[in-house]
């Protein structure tokens, strides 16, 4: 048996002013460095052989504040992955999402932030995201998860979404109510290539 945890990031300084954040590498809120903490302490009994984080700050530092607080993990390698990054939100990325809905309409904005293939300007729809998501999983996660290692995953709402819509065999209409709330464990259980929810 394998354990794999996904860890979207703790709040970040743009996702408390409610901006478009995507690729732009801004750092922890104080909220969201209370939240990696309470990430930490709730997984601080499991002993992780591998941390996955994407090329961005938010989802490092959040992965550094938890396994500083894990007691039973024996200093494991960090692999960054730039696979694992949020949604490039293009075009949008450091607007303010009210002024945005003001200036192109809240159904638009929607559209641009839950649909499945379509991509706000110069930026990446979910169905692309996955595109480099799913490869990382399946060419760096499920071989050390087949190899019975237990993973801790830290990265973003839509890249995880992306990987929860795969291995749940989620619909393109479920995963658009899929929320992957900040700074809250997911885990699953792997076994004979099979994921199973745990928590």
């Amino acid at each position: 048996m394998a354990l794999m945890v996904l860890l979207r990031h703790g709040q970040s300084v743009w996702n408390a002013t409610n901006r478009f954040t995507g690729w732009t590498d801004v750092d922890l809120s104080e909220i969201g460095e209370q939240e990696a903490g309470r990430a930490g302490n709730e997984l601080a009994d499991i002993a992780f052989d591998v941390v996955y984080t994407s090329d961005l700050i938010r989802a490092q530092r959040t992965a550094e504040i938890a396994m500083a607080l894990n007691t039973t993990s024996n200093n494991p390698p960090t692999v960054k992955d730039w696979r694992l990054n949020e949604r490039n939100y293009g075009d949008l990325q450091g607007l303010d999402k009210d002024e945005t809905r003001a200036k192109f309409g809240a159904e638009q904005v929607h559209i641009w932030r839950r649909s499945y293939d379509v991509p706000p300007p110069g930026g990446e729809s979910l169905e692309t995201c996955a595109e480099r998501t799913i490869p990382c999983l399946e060419e760096l996660i499920i071989p050390d998860l087949e190899s019975g290692k237990t993973i801790l995953v830290a990265a973003h709402g839509n890249s995880l979404r992306s990987i929860v819509m795969h291995i749940e065999g989620l619909t393109r209409e479920e995963v658009l109510s899929l929320e992957i709330p900040t700074g809250i464990p997911r885990s699953y259980d792997y076994q004979d290539g099979k994921f199973t929810r745990l928590d």
